[in-house]
């Protein structure tokens, strides 16, 4: 056997080791994520019911419903996402489409990529010094909604200008050639097209706001809160928070 069969044979067997690894660990992946939505599923069905559902909490969380924690986290979600998808989108279209390759944008896409990195207890402390203290929304859903959309908005301008470059090019350069303006090219030849990427950013999103506990802990939460708001200004539940404060009762089942 030649040198070559023997190297040619050596890098299929090192490429077959490191595809099985890989395997391995994908499906150790998928396993796990099984193993913890049933653990869920055989912990949590006892419980669930349309009156856990639809009824207000009693006896300081500790028994009745989860309704007002679905009104809360839904009124949060949608101030966030009022808040982070148009200035998210717009950010990244003019980063995209305007500014040209230099120092300011890369300034401005590390600036982007260093708050994503950053905790979520250290946004909920922001929300608290700026929304609730220095500009008096007081704990409220105003408040925990537009910290939330501080948290996610990296994440709908990294989407969005991931989905803005996935567009050809040819798009665009066909477009100005037939005397559409850059605004006009962008508006509807560019944004129509990436706009099925951009709706998965805001769904991203949405999943992280409704997760969060920390942001809404310092702006917006209460302990125990056994009503529904009424506006922007009061305060409100997260379905997060609730299953935290019942996890020590819910796990006992």
């Amino acid at each position: 056997m030649s040198t070559e069969n023997k190297l040619v044979k050596k890098k299929r067997r090192n490429q077959n080791i490191a595809f099985g690894i890989f395997s391995a660990v994908s499906y150790s992946i998928v396993a796990l994520l099984f193993v913890i939505l049933a653990f869920i599923v055989v912990k949590g069905i006892g419980v669930i019911s349309w009156e856990f559902i639809t009824e207000m909490p009693k006896d300081g969380m500790t028994s009745g419903g989860v309704f007002p924690a679905i009104v809360g986290t839904l009124c949060l979600v949608l101030v966030s996402m009022l808040f982070a998808f148009p200035v998210g989108v717009l950010a990244a279209l003019y980063m995209n489409e305007y500014v040209k390759e230099g120092w300011v944008k890369k300034i401005i896409k590390q600036m982007t990529n260093n708050l994503a990195g950053v905790p979520s207890i250290v946004f909920g402390l922001f929300g608290m010094s700026l929304f609730v203290n220095k500009l008096g929304f007081g704990d409220s859903i105003l408040a925990g909604g537009l910290t939330l959309g501080l948290l996610v908005l990296p994440v709908v301008i990294r989407t969005t200008e991931e989905s803005l470059k996935a567009v050809d090019d040819t798009f665009r350069q066909a477009s100005l050639g037939l005397g559409a303006s850059k605004w006009q090219t962008t508006r509807n030849v560019v944004f129509p097209i990436a706009f099925p990427n951009i709706i998965t950013g805001l769904i991203l999103s949405i999943g992280r706001v409704s997760g969060e506990t920390a942001p809404i802990l310092f702006t917006v939460a209460a302990y125990f809160l056994p009503k529904l708001p009424t506006s922007i200004f009061d305060q409100a539940h997260g379905l997060a928070l609730s299953f935290i404060c019942d996890f020590n009762k819910w796990y006992k089942y």
